[in-house]
């Protein structure tokens, strides 16, 4: 049977006294009292059911059981005090938590938040995605969602509009049938995106395409996936332009085909009204707006004939 793990204070006086030999030079270092220091030291071995210490005349030794233990309770905690100052080390404010969709953090936040530290570096980020269950939304700040951004109770900004447009690897359309005959697109596996209202059936409906069966292809519960399937040869993805801009310069995609469909769902960031809001979250706010907007300018060069 597991012995109970002793309070942290008597495994903390027991480190200190360690260090010094003398539970006297332990209980400044720990602001305490000298019988204080003596009890809780008492109160370990009992529980322990071992003698930590030698009492001498003139100060303390360790047993062989406290020499074996004092490694294992000095590193437990030194890596506490450590993590405990990484987290919530002296003048940090709490962490702006940013939970967040995640394919726009891969494609679209990722790689504009350098430009965000350099700007306002004391502001601490902690990113959460939405693969994690949703009891964790309770301690996030911000949230960026993907919808019609009319979430009751929640103030919502834009920060895409996009268009649907077909993308795939370039090896895949190296015969440079697509452009010309978007027919060809039954005979490629279409990648689906679970959750996304307007998929490749809206898609090809509204590009007069009906011909092409849009339950064809493969399914996949988050848009990178269905991405990354496209850019390895694997099928043909329905991109949103804001996200895949970086991939088409890179060369990892293509947009082959000419028709593209606006689209009314876009990337939110959302916060709840009416509650208390974190002293950075403006800061956030009005950063990633700026971006966004700077985007809008930005994305349709990149995608023209």
């Amino acid at each position: 049977m597991k012995k109970r793990l002793p309070p942290l204070n008597w495994l903390r006086s027991f480190e200190v006294s360690a260090r010094h030999l003398n539970f006297t030079q332990a209980a400044t270092e720990l602001n305490m009292t000298q019988a204080a220091i003596s009890q809780q030291i008492k109160g370990l071995e009992s529980q322990l059911g071992v003698t930590l210490f030698k009492r001498l005349p003139r100060g303390l030794e360790l047993t062989e059981a406290g020499m074996a233990y004092l490694p294992a309770v000095h590193e437990s905690i030194q890596r506490l005090a450590v993590a405990t100052d990484e987290i919530f080390g002296k003048g940090r404010t709490r962490l702006l938590t940013v939970r967040t969709n995640l394919v726009f953090f891969t494609t679209w936040l990722a790689p504009r938040l350098g430009k965000f530290r350099k700007l306002h570096p004391d502001v601490n980020l902690r990113f959460s995605s939405n693969i994690w269950p949703d009891e964790r939304e309770k301690d996030t700040d911000l949230k960026i969602r993907y919808g019609q951004g009319n979430w009751r109770g929640f103030r919502s900004d834009r920060l895409s509009w996009d268009e649907l447009i077909p993308v795939c690897s370039p090896v895949l359309d190296s015969g440079n049938a697509l452009p010309d005959n978007p027919a060809a697109l039954a005979e490629h596996d279409l990648l689906h995106v679970v959750g996304y209202e307007e998929g490749w059936g809206y898609w090809l409906s509204q590009t007069g395409h009906q011909e092409v069966k849009s339950d064809q292809g493969l399914q996949f519960d988050t848009l990178i996936t269905a991405l990354e399937m496209a850019a390895c040869g694997q099928g043909i993805a329905l991109g949103r332009t804001a996200l895949v801009a970086g991939m088409i310069e890179s060369g990892r995609l293509v947009a082959p085909l000419k028709e593209r469909v606006p689209t009314s769902e876009a990337f939110y960031l959302v916060s709840p009204d009416n509650q208390y809001e974190h002293p950075h979250a403006e800061t956030f706010r009005a950063w990633i707006i700026g971006e966004a907007e700077l985007g809008r300018e930005q994305i349709i060069p990149h995608f023209t004939e």
